[in-house]
Formats: structure tokens, sequence, C-alpha cells
């Protein structure tokens, strides 16, 4: 594994096992990798409550909670999260609960460290490319707004609002929504986040489907609709959660039942 192509690169190693654990844990650190580790359920989604992860290594058995929950409450931190299972336990229950989650793979224990670090290689290969396409995507969005701006300028008939108006602010480089509220409110978003919010501002008061926001906001296809309604519901609930005054009346992001979200600001 060339760990210089994923510098940012941090990975959380969730195993009730220590002796398993340790194997894992020294492998990736000894790829130069940034490695956290838990022993319970509740110490990892303290690790993902306060740390932004790249990839989590999971064996669910034994953690304090069910893989199901276990696995659900690890989407709902992180949309963007890569999830590798690892498993002495094999069910038809914990495949479909890995299935729902759109992990990476699933893997069976005992396996060769080796074996698990060409796993790992693959999924941060894939997540530098999406990140690449992200940030080409960004640009494009950028020359595209520039060209935009000054055509409006150009033209009376499609002046620029007021600047009263501009009551959101997204800086994405820094992942801060700002609510031009008195005083300004700073928001830090996710990276998943940010991509979601970016997507609905770019089409204001045009609904967008949640398999186009899976797909162009955080690059998901051929994700099977459940896992795309999962993902995107509780994504949109986690910024409604920091950007709204009520996450009941919603503001800035409206819901079209049957349909999807758009983005809006009613005064």
């Amino acid at each position: 594994m060339q760990t210089r192509n994923f510098p940012d690169a941090r990975i959380l190693v969730a195993d009730a096992d220590p002796p398993a654990r340790s194997v894992l844990v020294n492998a990736l650190r000894a790829h130069g990798l940034a490695v956290d580790e838990a022993a319970k359920a509740t110490e990892a989604l303290q690790c993902l409550h306060s740390q932004k992860y790249t990839l989590l290594l999971l064996d669910p058995f034994h953690l304090g909670l069910s893989e199901r929950e276990l696995l659900k409450r690890a989407r709902d931190l992180d949309a963007a999260l890569i999830l590798v299972i690892l498993t002495a336990h094999p069910t038809i229950d914990s495949t479909i609960a890995a299935i729902h989650v759109n992990a990476f793979d699933y893997l069976i224990k005992p396996m060769a460290p080796d074996d698990v670090l060409n796993v790992c290689e693959r999924a941060l290969e894939l997540r530098a490319k999406q990140l690449r396409q992200e940030r080409v995507l960004a640009m494009v969005r950028n020359v595209m707004s520039e060209l935009d701006s000054g055509m409006s300028q150009a033209s009376e008939a499609q002046a620029a609002p007021p600047a009263e108006k501009q009551w959101l602010m997204l800086d994405r480089e820094k992942r801060i929504a700002t609510l031009q509220t008195t005083p300004p409110q700073a928001v830090e978003l996710t990276e998943s986040e940010v991509a979601l919010l970016s997507a609905l501002m770019e089409t204001p008061n045009h609904v967008l489907t949640v398999t186009q926001l899976a797909q162009v906001a955080l690059g998901y296809n051929n994700m099977d609709k459940w896992t795309v309604e999962s993902v995107i519901r509780s994504s949109i609930f986690r910024l409604r959660q920091k950007l709204e005054p009520s996450a009941d009346a919603p503001k800035l992001i409206h819901t079209v039942r049957g349909r999807g979200y758009y983005f809006a600001y009613e005064s």
C-alpha cells in the first residue's frame, strides 16, 4: 500500500477482541496510516462524533450494540464514511445490515492482515477518486457561478439581489456555513453535508430527488432505493438540525413528499 497517496486518511478499528484488534492496528500503522481503535460500541461512536474518519473497520460482535443499530448510527454520523465489516459470525441478518448501509466489503474472519490491507487500499483509492471528482466539480461550479454573476451584473433585467438578501454564505473549502443572523452564526459542516448543501443551493427552488442528490452530491451510484433514501434523509436531518431555526418548520431545505428536496428561503 502506497500511503503517500492517502496522506489525509484516518481509520478507526472497532473490535472487541484485543489480539485481533492489535494485529490490524499495528499492520495499518506499519504502512504509515493514521489509526484509532475502539473496544466498545460507545467508544467507536464517541470517536466518530469527535473525529473525521475516512474508513471504519468494524467487527460488531460483542461491542455492546446490535449490529444493525451500530451500523445505522455510524452511517447516520457520516454518510460518506467507508464501512468494512469484519466478522467470524456471518449471518443473513448481518449481510442484509451491511447491504443497507452500503458497506464497501464484508470479510470473514480469520483473514490475513494483507487481505485487510488490500481492501483498505481499494477503499481509499475509491475515496481519493471521489474527492478528485468533487474538486473538479467544485471548480466547474465556481467558474459557472462567476460566469453567471458576470452576466447577471451586465443585465438590468437579471440584476443581482441586494446584499441584505445574502442570508446564507457557504465556504466550501473551510466547510463553514454562515447564517446572516444578528450576530452572524457560523456552523461547521462535514464534507458530505457541504456537498449536499452545495447541490441544493446551486439549483434553488428546483426539486432534486434523493437519487439525484446521492449521485450529484455524494457520488453514490447503483445503490438500492432503501439505502439511498436512508442516507439522504439522515443527511438532510443533520443539515436542518445545524441550519434551521426550527427543524419542524424549515425555511431553507424543503421537502416535497414523494419527489425530493429543494432549497429556498422564506422570510
